[in-house]
């Protein structure tokens, strides 16, 4: 008595916070780490020395960062829950119904006479 569609889409949801969380979240790790430590914050690049900026701007950026993940991970945890409460798959009118004992192709006229 679930919704597959939602649940299928939450389970996508999470998996890409998560992705996302793993792939990116190391370079935006440091920046509290630096105002509470040091103070100071840099900006890193591999070409250029490390280049000092203002710390509201790095936790900004690590802050909707994790909005951003908090978010995917939020929406996939609803979707899975309004798969698991949905009843969509049983809303299906008989007459749209498909499968082995249904075929669309086939009028109701038709099997009554095959069968007699």
């Amino acid at each position: 008595m679930s919704d597959m569609r939602f649940i299928m889409i939450g389970i996508g949801l999470v998996f890409i916070g998560f992705i996302i969380i793993g792939v990116l979240g190391s370079s935006y790790q440091a920046g509290t780490l630096e105002s509470d430590e040091f103070g100071t914050c840099y900006e890193y690049s591999n070409d250029k020395p490390p280049k000092e900026i203002d710390c509201s701007f790095k936790i900004f950026d690590q802050t909707l960062f994790f909005a951003v993940v908090i978010g995917f991970v939020g929406s996939g945890i609803i979707a899975l829950i309004k798969g698991m409460k949905g009843d969509w798959d049983n809303k299906v009118n008989p007459d749209d119904m498909v499968g082995p004992n249904r075929n669309q192709n086939e009028r109701p006229d038709e099997s009554d006479e095959s069968k007699s």
